[in-house]
């Protein structure tokens, strides 16, 4: 199989930084979750990901496999013409960006079409910030969150929470009486800039958007399994999301699992198994795995995971390398589970083509399709 040939929807990534902010860091921070200086500055070098990476930058900028080197030649090349040889060589059809993440360093939407399709990922939390310190109640909060989302903006492919950043996948009932004392204990406590970390307020706050993506058939991303040091991995595991599944109400929303789920790959490809609006995409685990274990997570989540409900990511941020090495990896170690599946007589090779394109772009084209 070449699967080189299939454009890719990358269904969740990140916008690329400002040059001058991104100048501010070492290039190793790209290649690690932590923001601790010594696992950027030291550590970070010593990853299988990021000496493999290394390899498959330079073979692309066609120089040394040193850091010096590739520093230098991104240099000459500029910041455009290096997003343009990266998404090119990904072979990219359409990126969905979550700008949520660090906004006031990423370079814009605008700035990203000029190479490629872009949809935006809306993120919830990051609205509850900006609406708090800008209401002076909680009704009339809870009306401007509920207006910027129903319905939902021009150009939006999906909501998106950090839900199991700030407080946990163990969503809980939360009553309007209770969200409301807690916002004005955050609006009399608080400090500036805000950032969301109450628990019960952020359950309700998905809870409300998710009424709205059931409404409106509209893809609900949920960050799972690992990340940087602020999540408590021990509550990233998204069988905590069991009450959310199993509401009625919530039925017709969309649920996608990001990033694998790692290191619960299995236990999402379960729910994927079992329930009709659950889906699972393997950005982050790759490319930021080792190879065997990108293979790994990749056959772990094709155990119980139906093929109609797996997509590729990147998750890619800050530097345009990681869209192209997440669609190297995807693609390699995609091709190699699928043919180790026909070997095993799971699959045929004509199966293994048509799945190959299904998670690849199909499904992603079919979750969102329906998305104005």
């Amino acid at each position: 199989m070449d699967l080189a040939t299939i454009p890719l929807i990358d269904q969740h990534a990140h916008n690329i930084l400002q040059p001058e902010v991104a100048a501010q860091y070492p290039y190793a921070a790209a290649f690690t979750e932590s923001y601790y200086p010594e696992i950027i500055h030291h550590h970070a070098h010593h990853t299988l990901f990021y000496r493999r990476s290394l390899r498959d930058i330079a073979a692309l900028l066609n120089c040394e496999a040193e850091e010096t080197a590739i520093l230098a030649r991104r240099e000459s090349l500029g910041l455009e013409a290096l997003t343009q040889i990266y998404f090119q060589a990904a072979n990219l059809e359409a990126i969905h960006l979550d700008d949520g993440l660090q906004p006031e360093t990423i370079l814009p939407l605008s700035w990203h079409e000029r190479f490629i399709s872009v949809r935006r990922i809306l993120r919830l939390e990051q609205l509850a910030e900006q609406l708090i310190p800008q209401s002076p109640d909680f009704a009339t909060f809870l009306d401007r969150f509920n207006s910027e989302i129903d319905p939902p903006p021009s150009g939006v492919v999906a909501f998106k929470s950090i839900a199991c950043y700030r407080s946990g996948l163990h969503i809980q009932p939360v009553t309007p009486e209770v969200a409301a004392t807690r916002f004005e204990q955050i609006k009399q406590f608080s400090t500036q800039p805000l950032r969301l970390t109450d628990k019960p307020l952020i359950d309700f706050l998905l809870q409300q958007a998710l009424l709205v993506a059931a409404k409106y058939r509209l893809p609900v991303q949920l960050h799972t399994g690992y990340g940087d040091p602020d999540l408590d991995l021990r509550l990233a595991n998204p069988l905590y999301l069991r009450h959310l599944l199993e509401s009625p109400q919530y039925r017709h929303a969309p649920i996608v699992l990001l990033h694998a789920s790692y290191p619960y790959m299995q236990e999402a490809g379960y729910l994927a198994s079992v329930y009709p609006q659950v889906y699972v995409d393997f950005g982050l685990a790759v490319p930021f795995l080792s190879v065997s274990g990108m293979r790994e997570a990749i056959r772990q989540l094709l155990e119980l995971t139906p093929t109609t409900k797996l997509m590729y990511a990147s998750d890619a941020h800050s530097i345009p390398e990681l869209y192209y090495l997440g669609a190297k990896w995807g693609r390699q170690l995609l091709k190699e589970v699928l043919e180790q599946a026909v070997i095993d007589s799971d699959i045929t090779v004509a199966e293994a083509e048509a799945i190959a394109i299904a998670i690849l772009r199909e499904n992603a084209l079919s979750l969102y399709q329906s998305v104005h």
